[in-house]
């Protein structure tokens, strides 16, 4: 199970907290090698400014070694807070984390926060997922995405993003939680069944997560452009 967090607050699938519920919170996501990461989020504003448990998940994940992260290029989409990006640039990498111009201003709070961590680098940039990609480029050794397949509408675009930002060496890393309740199972095949014409998938065993961050309904995928 995971350690208690806003998270859990939600029934189904990501949604808008009280501005009551989350004044003021800040998330510690404990690290293996020192002081935790020290997570601002936000009351309004919408899914992205909670640090929602696929999230934890996949930085713990990071954290386990079974993806070399020391001087890659990462790249994070839809980053919200930063917590996934700003792990991996603890563990050595350089971090663009990126998401739409209204997280900006949280995203450089996180990084502030905790920039005496990180041991690469880290820079939060405006990225509308659909639209031209140029200054990404080249393709990065790692695209990072936690909990980005629950809006319909998002999903050809997030799909066009990810074929003009992937090379044939960069790994996909994506990680959801498995939602039941309304249209969340369609989405969700849907993604996969699109996300399957150009890449490979396979999906990383529940026991190569980490021991405590882990959860039978929440997915890490491995993803790789077909040769």
């Amino acid at each position: 199970a995971i350690s208690p967090c806003p998270g859990r607050c939600w029934e189904e699938g990501p949604r808008r907290l009280s501005a009551a519920a989350m004044a003021g919170f800040v998330r510690e996501l404990e690290r293996r090698g020192g002081p935790p990461l020290r997570l601002e989020q936000r009351g309004a504003g919408g899914v992205g400014c909670v640090v929602w448990d696929a999230a934890l998940v996949l930085a713990k994940f990071l954290e386990t070694g079974a993806c070399p992260l020391a001087r890659r290029h990462v790249l994070e989409l839809g980053a919200g807070t930063g917590a996934v990006g700003i792990m991996a640039a603890t563990l050595g990498a350089n971090v663009t984390v990126t998401d739409l111009e209204e997280l900006q201003e949280l995203l450089l709070v996180n990084i502030e926060n905790n920039k005496h961590l990180v041991t690469g680098s880290v820079r939060a940039k405006v990225l509308k997922w659909g639209e031209d990609v140029t200054e990404f480029q080249p393709p990065p050794d790692y695209i990072l995405m936690a909990d980005c397949i629950y809006y319909e509408e998002s999903l050809e675009p997030l799909l066009k993003t990810l074929k003009d930002l992937t090379g044939p060496d960069t790994c996909v890393l994506c990680c959801y939680e498995q939602r039941t309740m309304g249209k969340n199972p369609e989405i969700e095949r849907k993604y996969f069944e699109l996300l399957q014409m150009d890449f490979e998938l396979e999906k990383i065993p529940l026991d190569k997560h980490d021991e405590e961050y882990r959860s039978e309904d929440i997915h890490i995928v491995n993803i790789h452009r077909k040769r």
